[in-house]
């Protein structure tokens, strides 16, 4: 007898530590955009595991690589080569602006390398390095201090040093806060977790400029944003710039843990043997899984559908934004990362519209305290589309008065 979501929440209450807020709902299997729970509930999915998911649950290429690849060679050490990491690589330099590539277990890990790059490369007392208010760069004791929201900083204080805060959209705020300890600039081309707010052209092009003109390091963390998310393999390819470092994780497994930090020849020459390692950075089974993913993505047609998929969520949400004025005030984003913008009423009952939503059959999310983030499959399908929009006008009409 299979045990159901109360059963299955019930037992693992007693032996997870609390640091997640879980719905209760145990899911058990996923196809395409689909996913299954312990009760036999189906739901579609408009998270992707907050965009790691980009193919969908269980692609038949990725299922594919990942299972002949553990029937050959789960682990070996990074002492030896292995065919699935050096394509994985090579796919990567291939299609970036990249020469070397490093490869890790997820995104804070490949932030994390990135961080120490860009020190490693700076003239002795350069290390500190600007990021944005709002931004996001993972849960490590380092990368949580380059994350600029003082609410994930709360009881792990003191706080490594190293890292001072510009405010968002300001180049003269970015520049103002530049100084002999400055090494590099960090940021996402598009905020995610502060409320999907892309960073304009001009601005990102302004940054790469500051850069260039104060002889800085730009680190793009692309965890959210690679892999096709914003309609373009990479979001610095909306932009005529380049990075110094750029970093990814999230959808390059689709679902199996893999970071990675790229870069240029010039930078990566100093990271010599014993500066920086993984044990599972570039693991077989995860490398395979990534070739596979980059193949699916890289094939003619696939990043326009991804664009076309995105103006039809952002027209079909505008006109919730326009039916819902009391809750909602418009829409921002690219491709297939896309946020309802809500007003401070919508904001004040976020969480519980998600909640309404999953109750109806659809994940979505709450981010940045300000928007509702929808992130599907690239595989979604206007019908999947119509769908979560008509239930989600159900649901914000119980709150329109």
């Amino acid at each position: 007898m299979k045990p159901t979501n109360s059963e299955l929440k019930k037992r693992a209450d007693k032996v997870f530590i609390g640091n997640y807020l879980r719905y209760p709902s145990a899911m058990i299997s996923g196809q395409g955009c689909t996913l299954t729970d312990a009760d036999g509930k189906t739901y579609i999915d408009f998270l992707s595991g907050i965009a790691v998911c980009s193919l969908g649950h269980c692609h038949p290429a990725v299922t594919r690589a990942v299972s002949e690849q553990a029937a050959s060679l789960v682990h070996v050490s990074n002492f030896y080569y292995t065919e699935p990491q050096t394509e994985l690589a090579e796919l990567l330099v291939a299609n970036s602006f990249a020469d070397k590539v490093f490869f890790s277990n997820s995104g804070a890990e490949a932030n994390e390398a990135a961080i120490k790059l860009a020190r490693i490369c700076s003239p002795a007392g350069k290390y500190e390095i600007i990021t944005l208010k709002g931004s996001f760069h993972g849960r490590t004791l380092a990368t949580v201090t380059a994350t600029a929201q003082p609410k994930f900083h709360a009881g792990f204080e003191p706080m490594p040093e190293g890292f001072v805060y510009a405010d968002f959209g300001s180049l003269e705020a970015i520049e103002s806060l530049i100084s002999d300890n400055t090494c590099a600039i960090m940021c996402e081309p598009l905020q995610g977790e502060a409320g999907v707010r892309p960073l304009e052209q001009e601005y990102l092009e302004g940054i790469r400029a500051l850069c260039d003109r104060h002889d800085l390091l730009l680190i793009l963390d692309e965890v959210q944003t690679g892999m096709g998310r914003t309609g373009k393999l990479f979001g610095y390819q909306h932009t005529v710039i380049e990075p110094d470092i750029m970093t990814l994780a999230k959808a390059l497994g689709n679902g199996m843990p893999i970071g990675a930090m790229l870069t240029n020849e010039t930078l990566a020459a100093k990271l010599v043997p014993g500066t920086h390692a993984s044990t599972f950075g570039g693991n077989p089974v995860a490398a395979a899984a990534g070739v596979a993913t980059m193949k699916v993505m890289l094939a003619n047609g696939f990043l326009a559908g991804v664009n076309e998929q995105g103006d039809y969520l952002a027209s079909q949400l505008e006109k919730l934004a326009m039916q819902f004025p009391t809750l909602a005030s418009g829409v921002r984003g690219l491709g297939l990362i896309r946020g309802l913008v809500l007003t401070d009423k919508g904001v004040a009952v976020g969480a519980e519209i998600v909640s309404k939503m999953l109750e109806k059959g659809f994940l979505i999310n709450f981010a940045g305290n300000s928007v509702l983030r929808f992130v599907p499959p690239f595989l979604i399908t206007r019908d999947e589309i119509d769908q979560m929009v008509y239930a989600l006008s159900e649901v914000l009409s119980d709150y329109h008065r």
